[in-house]
């Protein structure tokens, strides 16, 4: 049982004195922010103030007159106006160390309660090359698998690639019109990729030429308002200055948005080749989406090439899954489930879910002004019906009690609107999560791009990753009078802590929040990062390698001594493992566990600093100290093992 488990029991025998109802009462007992209130902390007694009407200092003494935990505790305080705070006796920390030195899940015990989650992650289209914006999705939902499955649950991963629709008739026409046979036998993924962006261009072009007189308008519109406005003020100075601002931000957005049009249609008028295709092409947007319902309706050369295109993009995907370590259970594509969209919206017809709204088939939800539209008036289907299609089959076909879909924050609408019309279809039981996510940001506060302007493509994004950490790698080993890594050996360290770093930038940043690409601060070795934890893993490993020693031979047997506050404090911190599980699979928030990593390391380095492991005074407390420092190697190999990070004895 973990540590705070065993203090919940002891305190829920005490709480029982006073209510049925503890479970809530338990949740308020927590591992303290700071050390000086001691080891944990109860705050149970205000809110069962409320319910027995006592005060609660009074309630959190009738708690601690019921508590018997002598065994583990010193005497517990009550603190402020009802606080309970705990504070682990030495001699405890000691024995449950000892007790799970040996354990290869650093006293980690598998649920009692697991259950099957199907994680959705990654999900790119497949017939463009993966870019930075993949990345947040591809190690979060990652790192959420793999700390599912070591807390004991069943775990499908589940990669719901973008492998049909509008981009695949784009990527035919183009490939019927503008292919270069020479690229497409080089690099077909590339050339499809430059296919799909010309057409997306060329459409684009029509219809910002079409919008422009409409936009131009709106701007002179706009212009016009405001001048009357600044001519003919309103008697009312305080509504003359509210009406003047409106017409002043209205001007400005019309203005945006002709400017945006202005610089689409520019981007073709400068480039003579461009401007051809595009006078030649004028209804490629219209022909596009006939390509699409072609290929959607079975015509056999559409399917053909389909067919053909695939097996390269599917392989240009996995390469880029191969080198960040990433493995899924099934990879089921859109395409899969085109079969089962009729009788989706059948179903959803027979229940009276869905209704025909100008021509489309919706069903409404209530508090949603906008409807979620399950086919379109021209009988083409839509991402909603997929993702219903994918709901019943992965908890009728893959038997799954929850689904998280590891999904941009952007979405959040469409999430809202499927989990809704899911649970009127009758999936109430299943449960349900949008693990969403922010934006990764350039420096400049904007979405991260190339300089040219371009998104960022994941793999030269880790390209670079390992080309700058093969610099870190060639520096630190230069240093050493001896270097103790061959070229193939800094080769691979150098892909672990670039790989790492990037993976580690993401995660440890709460996953609601955007944060800023920095390179510096990613691959730095101090502070809280992936090549700080790496490297103090090596650091620990080469204590057992100076001293000719095996690790393996101190994770059992012998007794783990608290002789000081750093030992003391790292042992604790080494106890909480379980509780940093517990915290991530909460809420799905892997910044947890490198919260943890983090402060983990930051105790050990003082332990190091001040508790000579070596030189001790004793060879049972050197004994003891190497014990610690072999658990806290395994911390950091496991904890960022989780993450999907990997880590070298030698660095």
């Amino acid at each position: 049982m973990s540590l705070l488990s065993t203090i919940r029991n002891r305190f829920d025998t005490a709480l029982r004195q006073l209510t049925s109802d503890t479970a809530p009462m338990l949740e308020l007992i927590r591992p303290v922010q700071d050390p000086r209130f001691g080891d944990f902390q109860a705050n149970c007694a205000m809110s069962l103030s409320r319910h027995l009407s006592l005060p609660p200092r009074e309630v959190a003494a009738r708690i601690v007159a019921g508590l018997r935990i002598d065994d583990l505790c010193e005497t517990p305080e009550i603190a402020g106006p009802g606080f309970i705070n705990l504070r682990l006796r030495d001699s405890y920390i000691a024995s449950r160390m000892t007790a799970i030195a040996g354990d290869e899940r650093l006293g980690v015990e598998p649920t009692e309660r697991p259950r099957h989650v199907v994680v959705d992650f990654s999900s790119p289209n497949v017939a463009k090359p993966m870019h930075v914006g993949h990345l947040r999705s591809t190690v979060i939902g990652d790192a959420i698998c793999r700390t599912l499955k070591f807390a004991g649950h069943r775990v499908t991963s589940d990669n719901h690639v973008g492998d049909w629709g509008t981009q695949f008739g784009m990527i035919i026409y183009g490939y019927r019109h503008f292919v270069n046979p020479a690229a497409w036998q080089d690099d077909p993924v590339g050339e499809l990729a430059r296919l799909y962006k010309l057409v997306n261009q060329l459409s684009d072009y029509h219809d910002n030429l079409a919008r422009y007189p409409g936009l131009a308008e709106a701007v002179n519109t706009a212009e016009q308002q405001l001048q009357r406005l600044q001519h003919n003020p309103d008697p009312d100075p305080g509504k003359a200055q509210k009406l003047a601002s409106q017409a002043r931000r209205q001007r400005e957005s019309a203005a945006e948005a002709l400017a945006a049009a202005e610089s689409v249609i520019d981007s073709v008028r400068s480039r003579t080749e461009l401007l051809a295709l595009a006078e030649s092409h004028p209804a490629i947007a219209r022909l596009a989406r006939d390509e699409t319902a072609r290929l959607h309706g079975g015509d056999t050369g559409n399917q053909n090439l389909w067919n053909e295109f695939l097996p390269a993009c599917l392989s240009a995907l996995q390469r880029i899954y191969d080198r960040l370590g990433v493995r899924f259970d099934i990879t089921l594509g859109e395409s899969y489930y085109n079969g089962m969209l009729p009788e989706v919206v059948e179903s959803l017809k027979r229940q009276e879910l869905a209704t025909i709204s100008e021509g489309a088939v919706c069903v409404f939800v209530d508090g949603n002004k906008a409807p979620f539209m399950i086919q379109k008036s021209d009988g083409a289907f839509t991402y909603a019906t997929t993702d219903l299609a994918t709901i019943r089959y992965r908890t009728e076909t893959l038997q799954a009690a929850e689904i998280l879909y590891v999904v941009d924050k952007r979405q959040s609408e469409h999430f809202q609107l499927l989990f809704r019309t899911a649970q009127k279809w009758g999936y109430d039981r299943l449960q349900l999560q949008h693990v969403s996510f922010g934006t990764v940001m350039g420096k400049d506060g904007k979405p991260y791009k190339t300089r040219a302007g371009d998104t960022v493509g994941l793999e030269s994004l880790i390209d670079e990753a390992i080309s700058r950490a093969r610099v870190i790698v060639d520096e630190n080993d230069d240093r050493r009078d001896v270097p103790l890594l061959s070229p193939t050996e800094r080769a691979r360290v150098a892909e672990i802590v670039g790989i790492g770093g990037i993976k580690y930038a993401d995660l440890h940043h709460n996953r609601d929040s955007d944060y800023v690409f920095d390179w510096d601060r990613m691959l730095a070795t101090t502070g809280d990062t992936a090549a700080y934890m790496q490297y103090a893993y090596a650091r620990i490993c080469g204590i057992f390698r100076r001293l000719s020693l095996d690790r393996r031979s101190f994770r059992a047997g012998d007794p783990v001594l608290i002789t000081g506050p750093e030992e003391r404090a790292l042992a604790l911190q080494l106890l909480q493992f379980d509780f940093a599980i517990d915290s991530v699979l909460s809420d799905y928030r892997p910044h947890l566990l490198t919260a943890w990593l983090f402060e983990t390391a930051d105790k050990f380095s003082k332990f190091y600093d001040r508790c000579s492991v070596q030189d001790a005074e004793s060879a049972e407390l050197r004994r003891s100290r190497l014990i610690l420092c072999d658990f806290m190697a395994r911390a950091l190999h496991t904890g960022l093992a989780l993450l999907g990070i990997e880590t070298a004895e030698v660095m």
